[in-house]
């Protein structure tokens, strides 16, 4: 028979699972804006700028200058090293964009390899292949926990409370909703929290695992595509050709 106290901290799991999925989602629909490889552009693109605006104005004050009282010799050699200086940034940088450019695409070529095997990451976000996901926790025994996953919207589609094994707990997704409903699938976000005896709800770390279906190259490293969800590579924590081991399964309690 189940107690007040027990319902009410069930409930209380349920809402900290919930609250961190959605704030997960959250931060995942806002974290993409901005890229450094566009920053770089820009500022390529000021130097440029800053590199022609200087030969314009060198070249305007050698024809304007007064012949009574032509430029020192001194300040004109100062000013053709500074235009050299520029110059040599500009070739520099661009050079620079063009060598990390064919490193990324070297190392784009050899992750590709990296397709079609299975692959264990410390993220948020939980990718939903073919009906199906899963990620891992390290339990106690007899410990309580709930997963809550959320949609990109941010909405809470799937909660689980569960009662961990002691050590390596496995929980499966068929993807369907609270309602019995099949979702698409796609890159969906999720939480894992336990609570204690006092009634003090903590995030529990996990790991996702999914089969790896593309490589491409990010704003700030290579990502890994797992179906229609993006992770970047260096969240990876493990690759495998092989499929997943079993693990002991955290028995759900309730959904």
């Amino acid at each position: 028979m189940t107690t007040t106290s027990s319902v009410s901290k069930e409930a209380q799991l349920i809402q900290a699972a919930e609250a961190a999925a959605k704030n997960a989602a959250n931060t995942s629909s806002s974290g993409s804006a901005g890229s450094s490889s566009g920053t770089a552009t820009s500022a390529l693109s000021s130097l440029a700028n800053n590199y022609t605006t200087f030969l314009s104005l060198l070249t305007t004050q050698l024809k304007n200058q007064d012949p009574s009282s032509p430029m020192n010799t001194d300040t004109f050699t100062s000013e053709l090293a500074q235009f050299a200086g520029v110059e040599q940034q500009v070739e520099t940088n661009s050079k620079l964009g063009s060598l990390i450019s064919l490193n990324e695409s070297g190392q784009m070529s050899t992750d590709s390899n990296l397709v079609g095997q299975k692959a264990t990451a410390n993220t948020t976000t939980l990718p939903l292949q073919s009906s199906s996901a899963s990620l891992s926790f390290s339990g106690t025994s007899g410990s309580t926990v709930a997963i809550a996953v959320a949609n990109s919207a941010g909405t809470i589609v799937k909660d689980v409370v569960a009662t961990a094994s002691s050590g390596t707990n496995t929980w499966t997704w068929d993807g369907r909703d609270n309602n019995g409903n099949q979702l698409s699938d796609g890159a969906y976000s999720v939480s894992v929290q336990t609570i204690s005896s006092s009634g003090t709800t903590s995030s529990l770390p996990f790991t996702v695992t999914g089969t790896i279906t593309g490589i491409h190259k990010g704003a700030s490293d290579m990502e890994v595509e797992m179906g229609k969800a993006t992770i970047p590579m260096s969240n990876i924590t493990n690759i495998s050709s092989g499929t997943t081991t079993g693990s002991t399964s955290a028995n759900s309690a309730s959904s």
